[in-house]
């Protein structure tokens, strides 16, 4: 489907570093957020940079919590609904382009205290979603680096990394997905574009997205590192025009519609952390392809893999 507003509705969709701030959080994507999003139910996202020895702290409430370090490392500390009482040190990473990080999973009712041990200043990403589906919070669990499968996806100039820290095979979770995709500098990423915004069993699910982005210079120079990524509707009754030059610490929301590419300039490598949710009742990623632009796939088993990748090794 073709669309003519070119961006119309970036501002609705598009959150720039610190306008969407939430307490403690630069970026927010939650019901007290300072740019709420009218109809957005099913994921939440809160982002922090802090400095030495700075504490974020949650209380998830009907919410489940995965937490993922950015940059520095990070002790976790939760009381679980049920009183238990959890601790883990991350080692994080020294940034989002270093290879997958540990993470740790909350289920909702617990209250979380996030500390940064880095001894300067760091980030971290407290992905959320309501959990409701399943009778019990889901238990404390502390994923090591070691165990996120990192997969190569796509081929030539659509190659990408995706780390599948938050997804059914790694994590048993009461809604959301969760993953982490790195594209080198000039390829393309969630390409071909794709959808997820109807209940279709066995074929497609319902799910609203966020993009967390960073980016990150490849030019000794140390150039403007920027990023693009695409959000349109899928039909004449959804209409949705997203066009988004990003950079670190920018959030873009996908409430429906086709989206893709997400695009690496020649000269920035370019990291989204994603959080999928929806209301149906199997937890899972089915997508459908725009029918303009299927045929990509096709060409994938004539090319390489990008050798650049993966960026940050499998730990």
């Amino acid at each position: 489907m073709t669309t003519t507003g070119w961006g119309r509705d970036n501002e609705q969709y598009v959150r720039p570093w610190g306008t969407a701030v939430d307490g403690a959080f630069q970026a927010a994507v939650t019901p007290g957020a300072s740019l709420p999003v009218p109809g957005w139910a099913h994921t939440t996202l809160r982002v922090a940079a802090v400095e030495v020895d700075a504490v974020v702290a949650h209380d998830s409430g009907d919410e489940e919590t995965l937490v993922v370090p950015l940059a520095g490392s990070w002790r976790v500390e939760v009381t679980a609904a049920d009183g238990s009482t959890h601790t883990a040190d991350l080692v994080g990473r020294a940034s989002v382009f270093d290879g997958p990080t540990d993470v740790v999973y909350a289920g909702r009712g617990s209250v979380l205290r996030v500390v940064n041990t880095t001894g300067g200043p760091a980030r971290v990403a407290l992905c959320g979603a309501p959990a409701s589906k399943a009778e019990q919070p889901k238990p404390f669990r502390h994923i090591t680096a070691a165990e996120v499968p990192v997969e190569l996806r796509g081929a030539g100039r659509a190659s990408r990394e995706v780390r599948n820290m938050g997804l059914p095979d790694v994590l048993d979770a009461d809604s959301f997905l969760v993953c982490e995709v790195v594209t080198p500098a000039g390829n393309w990423s969630s390409w071909p574009p794709h959808k997820h915004d109807e209940e279709r069993p066995g074929e497609e699910t319902e799910l609203e997205e966020i993009y967390y982005v960073e980016t990150r210079s490849t030019d000794p120079r140390g150039t403007d590192p920027v990023g693009y990524l695409r959000v349109y509707g899928s039909s004449e009754e959804r209409p949705l025009d997203v066009v988004a030059e990003v950079r670190t610490g920018d959030v873009v929301l996908v409430p429906h519609g086709w989206h893709g590419p997400a695009v690496a300039a020649p000269d920035a490598d370019l990291y989204y952390l994603n959080v999928m949710a929806g209301p149906g009742s199997e937890r899972a990623w089915r997508i459908c392809d725009d029918p303009a632009h299927a045929w990509v796939r096709e060409s994938w088993p004539d090319e390489p893999v990008d050798p650049r990748l993966p960026l940050g090794g499998t730990r």
